[in-house]
């Protein structure tokens, strides 16, 4: 596997300068933020990752992303991670984009990394909600407080949050399953491990 970058690390710090910016630059969130007009101005998509809405807000996503990020980072490598985090993202604001006037948020983009590390490392332990649980017995808590959170609205984007966990899970399903091919590729054929044995070996 390739070096680890910390792409988890360096994207906290784009988060942690961007909300910097959002409360010195008067009008610069409603620049950015997701809303109707980024069917027109389609980068919103991308920036609204980015924006947070309160120092509460940041801070669990980040402690969410640096922490959880890392794990799957070193799994899967780097440019792969980053992957899941853009691909979970934008996917997550182009389904909520339907149901919400306006989101903001790197939500989506930690959910499909929660999701792509269920299916990656299920039995990794973690604590969530409280206990010590395995990763993947968090990941099905994750989705059911989403799908009832559908159906009682707050201002928690949950139709993100379960797009993103969604993208993840397809997205650690093609990994594991390429994974699995690559090792079969790599495996060598008994027969002709019995051929290097009677030629080299004797």
């Amino acid at each position: 596997m390739s070096k680890l970058k910390f792409y988890s690390l360096w994207l906290c710090l784009i988060c942690v300068i961007i909300f910097i910016l959002q409360l010195l630059i008067p009008g610069f969130t409603e620049l950015f933020v997701l809303n109707q007009a980024s069917w027109f101005q389609p980068w919103r998509f991308v920036t609204a990752i980015f924006l947070h809405a309160s120092v509460a807000h940041i801070a669990y996503n980040l402690f969410a992303l640096a922490l959880f990020g890392i794990i799957l980072e070193k799994l899967i490598g780097s440019n792969k991670f980053l992957l899941v985090f853009f691909a979970s993202g934008i996917i997550a604001n182009l389904i909520a984009v339907n149901f919400y006037s306006s989101s903001l948020g790197a939500s989506g983009a930690i959910y499909g990394i929660l999701g792509c590390l269920a299916i990656i490392k299920p039995l990794m332990m973690i604590w969530a909600f409280g206990f010590p649980m395995p990763m993947f017995i968090a990941a099905i808590l994750w989705v059911g407080a989403g799908v009832l959170g559908v159906f009682m609205p707050s201002n928690v984007g949950d139709i993100a949050h379960l797009s993103g966990i969604g993208i993840g899970f397809i997205i650690g399903l093609v990994l594991r399953e390429w994974r699995k091919a690559k090792k079969e590729l790599m495996r060598v054929p008994e027969g002709y491990m019995r051929i290097w044995e009677n030629n080299y070996m004797r």
